[in-house]
């Protein structure tokens, strides 16, 4: 729920004045202050943007016309600021860095190697999903991958693309398939 109003938040106060569609955002971790985000966004001729967000909590201003002086709001639009900015065209590898552990560090190669760092490991591979269809949609190229787990980037022919959602159903699946199968009686023919 807070992460679909935030993005309608920076929809409209960041990416809509631009003519871009946000596509889709994850939380990062920056060494700078404020609150970092790695966003994919769409123009209206359907060049497919990266970008690197940062909102940094501006300070209160006094409302104007306010009988009381100290009633206070912040400026939204002076909290988001775009800091890096790269074509989707131009990104040639997305490195997972080690499928096997739960990493959510991840590098993005342009023409320089930029190290991305997601709040978890699920919202990585959520991004990477969504940078993965937009390549195929927009640039009709496949996104080079290296070093991540296919079973959660590409659907199945069974399982649409609907992101975490069907890998927490299909461990949810394995689960009762497994409780159904304990409580199971096993004959004991000798």
């Amino acid at each position: 729920m807070m992460s679909s109003l935030l993005k309608e938040e920076m929809q409209r106060v960041l990416f809509r004045p631009e003519k871009l569609r946000l596509a889709e955002f994850i939380e990062i971790e920056e060494p700078t202050d404020g609150r970092h985000f790695l966003c994919v966004s769409v123009t209206k001729n359907k060049v497919v943007q990266l970008c690197i967000v940062r909102c940094q909590t501006s300070q209160p201003s006094l409302k104007s016309g306010s009988k009381k002086s100290n009633t206070m709001r912040s400026s939204i639009q002076e909290c988001y600021r775009r800091t890096e900015v790269w074509p989707l065209q131009d990104l040639t590898l997305v490195d997972g860095r080690d499928p096997d552990v739960d990493d959510p560090c991840f590098l993005l190669h342009f023409d320089k190697v930029r190290t991305v760092t997601a709040v978890s490991c699920s919202a990585k591979y959520t991004f990477v999903r969504a940078l993965f269809v937009l390549s195929e949609r927009h640039c009709q190229r496949s996104l080079n991958l290296r070093n991540f787990d296919w079973a959660y980037i590409k659907p199945s022919s069974f399982y649409s693309n609907r992101g975490d959602c069907v890998v927490l159903t299909q461990i949810c699946f394995y689960a009762f398939n497994l409780v159904c199968l304990s409580m199971c009686p096993v004959p004991m023919d000798v």
